[in-house]
């Protein structure tokens, strides 16, 4: 996530992340606590998973608006895979709070029944989940620790995996690829790797990741990318260690996936619960066993 607006005062931002790798692969996830009444106006940034938003907040709670697609949603929600031109808004007179779940797509799968029908969109929990969307939340609300919703969520997520759809072991093998070489990998290779003609692959891989395995390959470089951005390097330099023509290409990417120039993307730290893009010197992961209304030290 990017924000659009001044700075804030860290100092009264709780953001707290689990001391220890969960049971789940694929899962990361953060706590998010702003301990004062305020607004929220943050870009959300492609990233290379299916994430979903449990809103937490008191008062009228978290929108999304996609000035792009022209929808909006309101409180807890999944964002596909490259929704473009997303904002997160909202007003929260308690303080501004959710927690925010990144599944890897190969799992989003198995989580949701497929990722294809949420590429490039927000879609309500409750629609996706219906009733256990509300308990699930409800449950979260009522914990007294980051550590306690951190496990209120994975026992949620691991309940409804049991007899989802999975994905083909050639089109998770292609995710895997393509994360392994940072996005550089072409299309050709990889199905002569899996020994599939390139026209399975595509098929395959649009139906159940919901991008085409030459976008989904653009995504993950550009992640790659908005990374070593936002850890202080040199456009020129990204660059040319992300596999890009030259500095004119990357601008480009930049640009489609965000919305705003690699320079913005430098200078703002979006990337809140990533120890690489998240500057220190601002303020680090809270402790997860820290009571969730108490001030975390620093």
């Amino acid at each position: 996530m990017r924000s659009t607006e001044p700075p804030h005062d860290w100092a009264t931002v709780e953001v707290a992340v689990p001391r220890r790798p969960g049971r789940l692969p694929g899962v990361t996830m953060a706590g998010f606590r702003q301990r004062v009444p305020a607004s929220a106006d943050i870009t959300m940034v492609a990233h290379p998973s299916v994430t979903l938003f449990v809103d937490l907040s008191d008062g009228d709670g978290l929108v999304y608006d996609s000035h792009s697609h022209g929808w909006r949603e309101r409180g807890s929600t999944a964002v596909g895979l490259a929704p473009g031109g997303l904002r997160l808004g909202g007003l929260a007179s308690g303080g501004i709070e959710c927690l925010q779940i990144r599944l890897s797509p190969v799992l989003a799968v198995a989580l949701l029944g497929g990722s294809a029908d949420l590429s490039g969109t927000v879609v309500s929990l409750t629609d996706l989940w219906g009733r256990d969307a509300g308990r699930a939340e409800e449950r979260l609300r009522a914990a007294a620790s980051w550590d306690e919703r951190f496990t209120i969520a994975e026992d949620a997520l691991g309940r409804r995996m049991s007899a989802r759809p999975s994905l083909d072991p050639e089109v998770a093998a292609a995710w895997g690829m393509m994360l392994t070489s940072r996005g550089r990998v072409r299309v050709d290779s990889l199905a002569n790797e899996l020994g599939w003609s390139r026209k399975r692959l595509w098929s395959r891989f649009r139906a159940q990741i919901g991008l085409t395995p030459k976008h989904a390959a653009r995504l993950v470089r550009f992640d790659h990318a908005a990374h070593l951005l936002a850890a202080g390097d040199p456009a020129a330099r990204v660059a040319a260690a992300s596999g890009y023509a030259d500095q004119a290409h990357l601008h480009r990417e930049v640009k489609a996936f965000t919305g705003v120039t690699p320079t913005a993307v430098a200078a703002a730290p979006w990337l809140a619960i990533d120890d690489v893009a998240w500057p220190a010197s601002l303020a680090g992961p809270a402790p997860s066993t820290s009571p969730i209304h108490q001030v975390p030290a620093k």
